[in-house]
């Protein structure tokens, strides 16, 4: 591509599966590279694995997407329905020479590879079909449908400055003539990819490393077909807690298993940003600020370790500064899963003010809000330890206090000191039992605000059934 071609990048996930970390970040750094150029990022769902692509697989990657805010400015694109122009673009390259029916069969292909491998070399196509001036082609076969396979050129090499990797060479005489159609007519994953880079003018291919040996194939089919090589930045694997290849137990799961698991997708994004790449020592920033600072030069070429414990710093940090108004609809819909209704209860908005400082996601956020919806039962171990006769007694005159006291904080701290000072107790002999009754466990945020936010009447009945 030429320098003042507009900037595009893609996201092409497979639907055989969830969208997970290693795919959600490369979605991100995609996005954001073109958001920092005012380019185009592309969807582009490739489902041509027709036997493990999903409608499930597609929507969960949607899913992902939407909850995450990577908002596409083109797409989804669907290879499936691209078909006819994949078949165009192959017989044009068999009219130009530069792709060929190979009606080798797959016992033939079979043996082949075993001679190969018993000579300890590397196994690959060799060439039996490739017209050559002068070469006489065997006689095609009645029986064998063929397969269409690329002409590779078989002096040179494969050149490209990888904007991660650094320069990547590739000898072609390492890559052999690669299937681009099978014998049904169905064109493979390099082909399809390298028809939809080309269709939809993509400058810039941020993927994983795991498709690195791709690129030399599709850089030389590019060049056949006379289109412009976009510029290729290949990322390096993400490692698990243990440094370890990610798995299922830390990181490789669906990104939606982070929202049922009460992240917040800002803290996630944040997160992902930091995996591989880095602004100084920054590590929390919002979105804009990323979009701003974001380029391909700061990627690491090393592998990103995954840092559950750094994940939910992150997202307590993000939960402490998020608006009470945002965190109420999330909680309201986690407490609503257990069955519990907020409208008779105190307003949710404030009960989440004076939790939001002491959780680290959302589901923490909502067990501590719990009790204020629903009858608090202290175990008989805490109700045994806390609620002694003497604590008994001095709720008992607490409430008669807090029937007539002013419904503010200061008044009702006041209110919970008068009482355990005309008692003989201190304090948190008073309060922890309180606690214990109001809340089911004896510690929570200061009481006095406790109190407030309960209110009077729910404040009252629950000591009431002490």
């Amino acid at each position: 591509m030429t320098t003042s071609s507009p900037v595009r990048t893609r996201f092409a996930p497979s639907p055989t599966g969830f969208l997970h970390i290693g795919g959600a970040r490369t979605a991100l750094f995609s996005w954001a590279y073109a958001r920092r150029h005012g380019g185009t990022f592309v969807l582009r769902i490739e489902d041509t694995d027709v036997a493990r692509s999903t409608p499930a697989a597609v929507q969960a990657i949607l899913d992902g997407m939407q909850w995450l805010g990577l908002a596409h400015d083109e797409g989804p694109f669907y290879q499936m329905q691209r078909m006819e122009r994949y078949k165009v673009v192959i017989q044009q390259m068999l009219e130009a020479g530069t792709a060929y029916h190979c009606y080798m069969s797959k016992d033939e292909l079979d043996q082949l590879r075993a001679e190969q491998e018993a000579r300890k070399e590397k196994p690959r196509y060799n060439g039996l079909w490739r017209p050559e001036p002068g070469k006489v082609l065997p006689v095609i076969p009645p029986s064998v449908e063929p397969v269409v396979r690329f002409r590779n050129p078989v002096e040179g090499s494969v050149v490209w400055e990888d904007q991660v990797k650094g320069r990547v060479e590739f000898a072609n005489a390492e890559l052999d003539d690669f299937i681009i159609a099978r014998a049904d007519g169905t064109p493979t994953y390099n082909f399809c990819v390298v028809v939809d880079d080309c269709d939809m003018a993509i400058t810039h291919v941020i993927r994983g490393d795991d498709h690195v040996n791709n690129t030399p194939r599709q850089i030389n089919l590019l060049t056949a077909l006379g289109a412009p090589v976009p510029s290729y930045a290949h990322l390096s694997m993400i490692l698990g807690d243990d440094g370890q290849k990610l798995s299922k137990r830390h990181g490789a799961v669906s990104v939606m298993q982070y929202d049922d698991d009460g992240y917040l997708p800002a803290a996630v994004l944040n997160y992902l940003a930091r995996l591989g790449w880095s602004h100084g020592d920054d590590e929390l920033f919002s979105m804009e600020q990323f979009v701003a600072w974001f380029d391909l030069d700061h990627i690491t070429a090393s592998a990103a370790q995954f840092n559950t414990e750094k994940l939910n710093w992150l997202n307590a940090q993000y939960i402490k500064v998020a608006d009470n108004a945002q965190l109420a609809t999330d909680v309201h819909r986690r407490l609503a899963q257990r069955g519990v209704s907020t409208v008779a209860g105190p307003d949710l908005e404030r009960v989440i003010g004076l939790y939001k400082d002491r959780v680290s996601n959302l589901n923490e956020l909502a067990d501590a809000v719990h009790p204020f919806y629903v009858m608090a039962h202290a175990s008989e171990d805490l109700r045994a330890q806390h609620l002694t006769e003497v604590a008994r007694a001095a709720l008992v005159d607490l409430a008669q206090v807090l029937a007539s006291a002013t419904w503010q904080a200061t008044d009702l701290g006041n209110a919970v000191k008068e009482t355990a000072k005309a008692q003989g107790l201190k304090m948190p002999q008073v309060a922890i039992p309180l606690r214990v009754v109001l809340l089911g466990q004896p510690q929570s945020p200061a009481i006095d605000a406790v109190l407030e936010v309960f209110g009077r009447d729910e404040v009252l009945r629950r000591l009431q059934a002490l």
